[in-house]
């Protein structure tokens, strides 16, 4: 296995295909000599071009001329996509969908209406993996070999965090992994927000609030600590931040934070539902 002589076509350019692509190339686990965009949109083409990467307008040339074909494309963007695809043409191809609410089977289906024998992985990503923080789970459908597995599990951990999960998992992963860093963006922004009321200057706040998010995660990740554990640690007995927890707590966040997963699952779920 050696993905560095691979060629990796994305069939979509956009936020998430960004994040893994250029995360890949940097750590030199792909080579952007071997990488190839497909994309109806003139300006997302126009971007890549000037990253040095191939672009292609039409998605059966990418497929000729790619082994591994990422399915990085909105997932009601499934139908027409999959338009282009040739018997023909799709043998011996790895299909990587990063399609949230669309499970493998689908997938699978989908693309056995063209070719007998494809082999599909699905995955959850999120887009801190442009600066190698990501978090990714991966879930084979029968269809994928080993090897398969170890090439897209290698593209992954080199821009943060994969785990191989079984598929029934990959709903839940959405809601806690490839939609949350929108939720921490609001939360670090809130944050910032709070001490620019209090008179701290707008980049300060934001620098403060993002480095002490980073470090939290880093603690929780690193000391084996339950989150809980973590918070107590910092709550003095009649302190300032026990005082803060309680107007969160009052301000229903915990509540808030379970109810904004439980909304992002459900709406997976009817994509699923529908695809």
């Amino acid at each position: 296995m050696n993905l560095e002589d691979k060629v990796i076509g994305f069939i979509g350019g956009g936020n998430m295909a960004t994040a893994i692509i250029i995360g890949a190339v940097k750590q030199g686990v792909i080579n952007n000599r071997n990488v190839i965009v497909s994309s109806p949109s003139q300006s997302t083409l126009e971007k890549w071009k000037k990253r040095n990467i191939k672009t292609v307008a039409d998605n059966l040339e990418l497929i000729k001329k790619s082994d591994i074909i990422f399915l990085a494309f909105k997932p009601y963007h499934l139908t027409t996509a999959l338009r282009s695809f040739d018997e023909k043409l799709v043998s011996s191809k790895l299909f990587v969908s990063i399609l949230a609410g669309v499970s493998s089977q689908t997938i699978y289906n989908k693309i056995k209406t063209f070719h007998e024998n494809p082999r599909v992985i699905r995955v959850m990503p999120n887009t801190p993996a442009l600066v190698n923080e990501g978090c990714t789970a991966i879930s084979a459908h029968t269809s994928a070999t080993e090897d398969d597995i170890k090439m897209v599990n290698t593209i992954f951990s080199a821009v943060g965090r994969s785990e191989i999960v079984p598929e029934n998992l990959i709903l839940p992963i959405t809601g806690v992994a490839g939609s949350c860093p929108a939720f921490i963006y609001l939360i670090i922004e809130a944050l910032s927000d709070g001490a620019v009321k209090q008179g701290l200057p707008r980049a300060l706040a934001t620098t403060f609030a993002a480095q002490t998010v980073l470090g939290s995660a880093k603690m929780v990740l690193q000391s084996g600590k339950h989150p809980g554990e973590l918070k107590d640690d910092v709550c003095t007995p009649g302190g300032t931040t026990i005082n803060g927890i309680h107007a969160l707590e009052k301000g229903g966040l915990r509540a808030a934070l379970i109810d904004a997963i439980e909304a992002t699952v459900q709406r997976a779920k009817e994509i699923e539902r529908s695809s």
